[in-house]
């Protein structure tokens, strides 16, 4: 997964206090950490935000993010 998406979902949680934004930070946190692993509703919540998302840059960051944690 490449920086550049990191830093706009980490910019998007920061700029949105949700229960989205909760979730999706603690799922880029798990990127970073090798001893845990995402499970089945990790993947059916990011597949549901990213077909909500309508701005595209977001939508093709947290779709790296899906590819990276679930590929």
């Amino acid at each position: 997964m490449n920086e550049y998406a990191r830093i706009l979902i980490e910019e998007y949680c920061e700029s949105y206090k949700s229960k989205k934004s909760k979730r999706l930070a603690e799922l880029l946190e798990l990127s970073y950490d090798m001893e845990r692993f995402p499970d089945d509703n990790d993947s059916v919540f990011l597949e549901k935000v990213i077909g909500e998302e309508n701005n595209l840059e977001l939508k093709e960051a947290m779709q790296e993010l899906d590819d990276f944690l679930f590929g």
